[in-house]
């Protein structure tokens, strides 16, 4: 990012997985740079679901640098998830005609379970498929693939936590990091802040908020992408030798597949 030194920017570290977003300054005004982001930020922009898009620059060395209104703020906190909001802008962002064409003039192909299942079988390492839990929960997989018309497929976050939700000083809601978008179920979102957030006995409320009916088959779809995902998240905090997050996941993993158990 040396161009924007160059320009008199101040850059410091955004965080993020990537490590290639910055808050930039410069007397005074904040903007929020990231590199290769994909055109669809553009798309998120116009529907707010992020921070406003200020430019688009391709800079010396070829990369692609977005700009972004810097927002102050913080992520939700594990209560907050349960709120009319966090369903409402799912909502909107899983019924978005704007977003799930971009997507596909972008070349995006949908996701099916197939995929996804066979996408995790090939990642897996002999440490994450030693334990007994995973070994159980890929047979379930394989035993309970979901059978939805790709018709009804929508634009997907895939990592719906907490973390991932900006509630600026404004007040203003935000779903950001969106580098794994797919056009999907939508129960592969719903799922996991049902399982992550919600008490059984509040997601029929949940579920009217975010305008759908709670069914067998829902419950069904939901549990199958909870469990895709954790076994995911378990195979990543072992890359990264971050033991103790990899066997909380497999804790709640476990209780996953014992929830709701016939079915």
């Amino acid at each position: 990012m040396e161009h924007f030194y160059q320009l008199g920017w101040t850059l410091d570290s955004a965080g993020g997985a990537s490590g290639e977003a910055y808050m930039a300054e410069q007397d005074g005004r904040k903007l929020f740079l990231k590199r290769n982001s994909s055109p669809f930020l553009a798309a998120l922009s116009a529907e707010g679901i992020v921070p406003k898009l200020v430019w688009t620059k391709r800079i010396e060395t070829g990369e692609v640098v977005t700009a972004q209104h810097w927002k102050n703020g913080r992520s939700l906190m594990h209560d907050e998830m349960k709120s009319n909001r966090v369903a409402l802008m799912l909502r909107k962002i899983h019924k978005s005609t704007p977003l799930l064409n971009m997507l596909k003039r972008l070349e995006m192909e949908p996701m099916y379970p197939a995929m996804l299942l066979k996408k995790i079988n090939s990642s897996l390492s002999r440490n994450v498929l030693s334990h007994h839990v995973v070994r159980k929960s890929l047979l379930y997989l394989e035993e309970h693939m979901p059978n939805m018309n790709s018709a009804f497929y929508t634009v997907c976050h895939g990592d719906v936590n907490h973390n991932n939700w900006l509630l600026s000083e404004q007040d203003e809601l935000f779903l950001v990091d969106w580098e794994g978008a797919m056009i999907a179920d939508p129960a592969i979102d719903i799922g996991m802040i049902l399982y992550t957030y919600i008490e059984p006995a509040e997601w029929s409320v949940w579920l009217s908020k975010y305008g759908i009916q709670d069914t067998l088959d829902l419950r069904k779809r939901m549990k199958w992408y909870t469990i895709i995902q954790a076994i995911a998240m378990v195979e990543w905090y072992e890359e990264k030798n971050r033991y103790q997050d990899m066997n909380e996941w497999l804790y709640f993993l476990n209780d996953v597949l014992m929830m709701n158990r016939f079915i």
